[in-house]
């Protein structure tokens, strides 16, 4: 037997149920464009007048009755889940599940006017005064106190006419404003609510022309590296990218796990920022076609490099189901949702085999790669970055009708240049690490033989032959830093005059025999020549015993 006791809500609820879920105007329209897939919409036109800050959103759906208006509708809580549908009559699957997400859709500008009709009545519809509204939270009435205000038709002009069916909702002072130009509102849509994936017959319209992956072709022209997850049938990896010759490489992966979509790399992180927005293209996690998780690898963090350069969608329908795993903000997944946490266990596993492979892929275009990763050596990474940012002044430009010749040319010598740049490198610091060694021991020249031998016949040839170079310059200007002896000794010379000081006579025979054996294919480098692959090992092998030795040396006191 009842009470007689009943509920009453106050209005105040609405603010507690999230009337400020969504804050930025993209996800505005995001919430519109969802009701009307859901009301099986062929066409979703949205008009911005950015200068009044006005925004119509107008589809062909199924429309509402009077009582689909007041019981379903403004019905807060409702959903048509819970009556045991899960899609449309056109087998849509809903988008919309607790039958909050209105509550920011209708609080989002000062006035919000819905006018709506099925095919068989006429419009109905009401105002809602979020300043009549917020008056109404304040005085703590209940939701029964508080009525919609009449529709004014003027404000819809010519956008009924021959309207047999739909809905139209007309904001006026959306708050914070309409700031992107349209152009970036038309890609981020285009980004964003990728619905034909698995509908080809819902299009959105802005201004009465239809959005369609072209607004995305200067992403998919920055665009170089592709990852293809499992099956996927989308126009924008089929047509924009594999079809693009900006694109590179691509790679097919396979994942157990019932996904679907790609990862894309472009080739610089400054291009994955939308211009005039304060909008980021990242890897996003779709369901059902509708955006679920912004930025999804803020899930997984792993501090690569690689990170900032890529994008995607990955389309997980499965997480759709009788699990109600979505935020309340709908924007979001809650984080520790078993299934949410087994997806994000294998996109890990993915993103490691991206993050290896994009190493690989850059080095071969001459770019840089991942600092981080350990697959080459530090110097060798170091010399193929030298030699990419050397050759890139050399190549003529793209166009060019000898652009691929030359860039043979750069390809045979890339693998030896690389070597020799580190090999001069590690010359020119040992040389000159031993120099400093020899003045700061204050070792003379005649301490050795044959660094005086060295000397004589310097100065009686290349010391000589650089002092005729310089009149024929007609250079007065000194070139060495340092123009004494010892900076026209090389590593031969130098590494007899640092074995004077080394007390084992066999180390100090060995440092010498060592330095007789690097002398020829040391000065091979020098010269830029190009070496044969048992000089590339013998000079290799002979200078890590060089060096072993100078950072002995360097040890002394």
């Amino acid at each position: 037997m009842s009470s007689g006791f009943t509920f009453h809500f106050s209005l105040s609820v609405l603010n507690h149920l999230g009337r400020n879920l969504y804050r930025s105007f993209i996800t505005v329209l995001g919430e519109a464009i969802s009701n009307s897939w859901d009301a099986d919409a062929n066409n979703v036109w949205i008009y911005i007048d950015r200068e009044n800050n006005t925004l119509v959103v107008k589809d062909d759906g199924v429309g509402m009755t009077a009582d689909d208006f007041q019981n379903k509708f403004l019905k807060i809580g409702y959903s048509k889940r819970k009556e045991g549908k899960t899609a449309s009559s056109k087998k849509r699957p809903f988008i919309g599940r607790k039958g909050i997400g209105k509550l920011a859709l209708l609080s989002c500008a000062d006035t919000i006017t819905v006018i709506t009709k099925t095919a068989n009545t006429n419009f109905v519809g009401g105002t809602i005064d979020n300043s009549g509204l917020d008056n109404a939270i304040n005085e703590d009435l209940e939701v029964n106190q508080y009525g919609l205000g009449d529709v004014d038709h003027a404000l819809f002009g010519t956008l009924t006419n021959g309207m047999t069916q739909g809905t139209v909702i007309h904001f006026q002072n959306i708050h914070e404003g309409i700031r992107n130009k349209i152009d970036y509102i038309r890609k981020l849509i285009a980004l964003y609510f990728r619905f034909s994936l698995i509908d080809n017959s819902f299009c959105i319209h802005l201004d009465d022309r239809a959005i369609t992956i072209d607004e995305l072709s200067d992403l998919a022209n920055d665009t170089q590296l592709l990852w293809l997850i499992n099956e996927i049938n989308d126009d924008y990896v089929t047509q924009k990218l594999l079809d693009n010759s900006a694109l590179k490489q691509n790679k097919q992966l396979a994942e157990e796990l019932p996904i679907s979509g790609f990862i894309a790399s472009v080739e610089k992180p400054s291009q994955l920022k939308i211009r005039d927005s304060e909008e980021k293209v990242s890897v996003d996690l779709y369901v059902n076609g509708r955006l679920r998780e912004k930025d999804i690898l803020k899930h997984i963090p792993t501090t690569s490099v690689v990170e900032s350069y890529l994008y995607g969608q990955i389309h997980y329908n499965g997480l759709d189901d009788e699990d109600d795993r979505f935020t309340s903000s709908r924007e979001g997944i809650v984080s520790d949702d078993p299934k949410f946490v087994e997806f994000l266990n294998e996109l890990k596993k993915l993103l490691r085999l991206i993050i290896e492979q994009w190493d690989v892929w850059r080095i071969e275009l001459r770019q840089e790669g991942d600092s981080e990763n350990k697959r080459i050596t530090r110097k060798e990474r170091k010399s193929k970055e030298l030699f990419n940012t050397i050759v890139d002044e050399f190549l003529p430009p793209q166009d060019s009708s000898e652009r691929s010749k030359v860039e043979g040319w750069v390809n045979d010598l890339q693998s030896d240049a690389e070597f020799n740049f580190a090999s001069y490198g590690e010359c020119f610091v040992s040389e000159n690490l031993l120099r400093n060694v020899i003045r700061h021991k204050n070792i003379p020249l005649t301490a050795s033989p044959t660094a005086q031998n060295e000397v004589h016949n310097a100065q009686n040839g290349f010391r000589a032959r650089e002092g005729r170079n310089k009149q024929a310059a007609n250079i007065t200007f000194d070139i060495r830093q340092n123009p004494d002896d010892f900076s026209y000794l090389e590593m031969k010379s130098l590494a007899f005059l640092s074995a004077t000081i080394i007390a084992d006579q066999q180390e100090k025979q060995r440092l010498e025999q060592d330095a007789v054996e690097y002398k020829p294919v040391r000065d091979a480098v020098a010269h830029t020549a190009l070496l044969t692959n048992t000089a590339k090992g013998r000079l290799t092998a002979t200078y890590e015993n060089i060096k072993a030795k100078v950072k002995e040396l360097l040890k002394t006191p």
